[in-house]
């Protein structure tokens, strides 16, 4: 168990370690290639993963409500703590529901259970960025428009992923191929981009990077135990649940606080120290979702 967990994780450190090290040396500028893995990359990634032949959407639906659950259960549970803790609810509730489910839990889920349990994952992925996009933005700021939303490329690409995968249509192999190598690119990207974004953070508010640290993966393996047997999910779907549930705050949480400028500082603070926690809390939840 111990050496398939090391085989599942190493890969992943690697290369956000690589980042990591190269942005210390360069100080490359991510901006354009982040761009492009958010407009091309990772909408061809839903799109392939829900309408490939071999993915029986409809088999998958309760991982839908499942993340919806793990969300706003995560949420519920860390609103009277920021409360108690003086913290902000607009800081500390976005990256203790919103997590790393793109960077980490992507690479992790393909390695841990193939391609099959890859597919499956997107699932939780999709919802998790369209509540992130929609809820997540109302708790930064109230006054959020949503008129962008219909021309967000993941978005259109979730619609299109699941028109297709619900009435079993399919674009031709050789199209499918390629936008699935296009796709493909989106992991090792986002696990750069994860390292060299390390460089920029800091610990000065490392009380609350402390506290949201351990709550996202605490609170998502509370709400993901709570939710598998209320929604009856099989073997494979918990095994991904719990993953889901047990993995670090989302760096697009940092990047949101930048924009609505709701304590960027404390954000990167919380997002830096879950990401290094999630050496101690993505393994537990391989443990259980192995086990």
């Amino acid at each position: 168990m111990i050496e398939r967990i090391v085989t599942i994780i190493l890969p992943v450190l690697i290369i956000v370690l690589i980042g990591w090290a190269y942005a210390r040396r360069v100080r490359p500028d991510m901006r354009a290639a982040n761009k492009l893995n958010m407009d091309v990359c990772v909408p061809l990634l839903v799109f392939s993963a829900l309408s490939a032949k071999d993915f029986q959407l409809v088999a998958q639906w309760k991982l839908m409500p499942a993340a919806a659950i793990v969300v706003v259960i995560s949420g519920l549970l860390a609103w009277p703590i920021a409360r108690l803790a003086g913290a902000s609810p607009r800081t500390l509730l976005p990256p203790v529901m919103f997590n790393n489910c793109g960077n980490m839990g992507l690479p992790l889920a393909l390695l841990a259970f193939g391609r099959d349990g890859f597919n499956a994952f997107v699932v939780l992925f999709v919802v998790s960025n369209l509540l992130h996009f929609t809820l997540g933005a109302f708790i930064f700021s109230r006054h959020t428009s949503l008129r962008g939303l219909s021309r967000n490329p993941i978005v259109i690409a979730t619609l299109l992923g699941l028109l297709f995968g619900l009435a079993g249509w399919h674009l031709p192999d050789w199209l499918m191929l390629g936008m699935k190598m296009l796709g493909d690119m989106t992991i090792p990207l986002m696990l750069f981009a994860l390292g060299v974004r390390m460089v920029d953070v800091s610990l000065s508010g490392w009380r609350i990077g402390l506290l949201g640290a351990v709550l996202c993966p605490l609170t998502g393996l509370a709400a993901a135990l709570l939710a598998s047997p209320l929604l009856q999910l099989d073997s494979s779907q918990h095994a991904l649940l719990i993953l889901f549930g047990a993995l670090p705050p989302a760096v697009l949480n940092f990047l949101m606080a930048e924009l609505y400028q709701q304590e960027p500082e404390s954000m990167a603070s919380i997002v830096l120290i879950g990401n290094l926690a999630s050496l101690l809390f993505v393994p537990l939840g391989l443990v259980l979702a192995l086990g």
